[in-house]
């Protein structure tokens, strides 16, 4: 019998929060996030946010000014990379917070070679979780100078 993750995908919690010390980091080193492009008015990460009343793949990001923020549903990421690549290509500054899913299409379509990828140093654990989240993490900069790879110690 097959089990794990890729049999439950998207069965799973997808509306973890942000933790506040990885937020910390996050703007000590870019600055304050000023819209949160998938949040909710309990959980946002920036004064303004789209929440799922609205769909943010259909919003226009490139007419957001600021840094914006995006903790995604990992259960289906490619859209949501996509819509980065798009919207960074308007000039949108997009950090993007993942599983490292490196061989994965989305990453290798939208991703690589389009935003700088800080492989980050230091498991988070997510607003509601009692333990670390199990897997790798990466946080994508779109429109943030030459794109490159870097491990990024946060903690």
């Amino acid at each position: 019998m097959n089990t794990g993750a890729s049999m439950n995908r998207g069965g799973s919690r997808q509306d973890y929060e942000t933790p506040v010390d990885f937020m910390r980091a996050v703007e000590k080193r870019f600055g304050v996030m000023n819209v949160d492009l998938a949040a909710r008015s309990d959980n946002a990460k920036a004064p303004v946010w789209i929440d799922e009343k609205k769909d943010s793949l259909l919003e226009d990001w490139g007419s957001l000014k600021g840094n914006l923020w995006l903790n995604p549903p990992f259960s289906n990421i490619a859209p949501w990379a996509q819509k980065c690549a798009i919207e960074s290509a308007n000039g949108a500054r997009i950090f993007f917070l993942t599983p490292a899913s490196v061989g994965s299409n989305w990453f290798s379509k939208f991703v690589h070679k389009k935003a700088t990828v800080l492989f980050l140093n230091g498991r988070i654990t997510f607003v509601g979780a009692k333990d670390p989240y199990p897997k790798d993490c990466i946080l994508s900069c779109f429109s943030y100078g030459e794109p490159y790879y870097e491990v990024w110690k946060w903690k």
